[in-house]
C-alpha cells in the first residue's frame, strides 16, 4: 500500500503541485532506472528539496528512495516519525556517530538500507543553508561509500528553492526553481577527503550549468 502512496503522491500530485504552482524545472530523471542503487547528494537549501527530488524519479522508483533525514527534527515525535516514514520513506537518523551502538550508529543505518535495497538522498552539507551557497560537506556519505565502493553516486543540484520556501518560513511561494543531475558514478579513492573534494566539484559544476 505505501508503495502506492509514494508513487501517486510524488510522481502525480506533488510534481504537479511543484511544477505548476511553485514554477520547478525537472532534470529528465529517467536514467536512474539504468543503476541498480544510487545515493543521490544535492545541496540543501529548503524543505522543498527532498520534495522536488522524490518528484523527479521515475516512478517505478520512488518507493526504492530513502532520503535520510534527522531524527531529532522530522522524528521529534513519534506520530511526526510514523507520518515522515510513510509519507516520505525517510530514513531517520541521529547527526552523530555512536560506533558503539550500531543500532543508532547514522552511517551503520545508511549502509543496512543500502544492503536492504534501498537507495538513499543525501545532504552532505548537513543542514540548509543560504540559497544557493554551497557549505563544506560532512564526512558521512564518503564513509558509507567507502564500505559500499560498488554504489554509485549520483549529484543534483537546486536552484531557487530557498527562495521559493526559506528556512524557518512554511509559506510556499512561487519562484524560478530547478534541479539538475550530474553523472552517476564509483568513488576513485580510498581516503574520504579526496572522495569530498571531488563530490564539492561535482556539485560546483552543476551549480555553474544553472548560473
Amino acid at each position: 500500500m505505501q508503495k502506492l502512496v509514494l508513487q501517486l503522491v510524488y510522481s502525480v500530485v506533488v510534481k504537479a503541485f511543484l511544477r505548476i504552482i511553485v514554477g520547478v524545472k525537472f532534470d529528465n530523471g529517467k536514467f536512474l532506472l539504468n543503476e541498480k542503487q544510487f545515493i543521490i547528494i544535492a545541496n540543501h537549501n529548503s524543505h522543498l528539496d527532498t520534495m522536488t527530488i522524490l518528484a523527479s524519479l521515475p516512478r517505478k522508483l520512488v518507493h526504492k528512495v530513502k532520503p535520510v533525514a534527522a531524527a531529532d527534527h522530522f522524528g521529534k515525535t513519534k506520530l511526526k516519525e510514523k507520518l515522515s516514514n510513510y509519507f516520505v520513506n525517510t530514513l531517520l537518523i541521529q547527526r552523530k556517530r555512536d560506533k558503539e551502538n550500531p543500532a543508532n550508529d547514522p552511517i551503520h543505518r545508511m549502509i543496512h538500507a543500502l544492503d536492504n535495497g534501498y537507495s538513499l538522498i543525501l545532504f552532505p552539507e548537513g543542514t540548509r543553508g543560504a540559497p544557493e551557497v554551497q557549505q563544506p560537506l560532512k564526512p558521512g556519505v564518503a564513509l558509507v561509500l567507502l564500505q559500499r565502493p560498488h554504489i554509485k553516486y549520483v549529484p543534483a543540484f537546486m536552484t531557487g528553492m530557498g527562495k521559493a520556501m526559506p528556512k524557518e518560513d512554511s509559506l510556499i511561494v512561487p519562484f524560478n526553481c530547478r534541479l539538475i543531475y550530474g553523472t552517476p558514478q564509483l568513488i576513485s579513492d580510498t581516503e574520504v577527503e579526496p572522495i569530498l573534494n571531488r563530490m564539492q566539484q561535482d556539485l560546483t559544476v552543476l551549480q555553474g550549468k544553472l548560473a
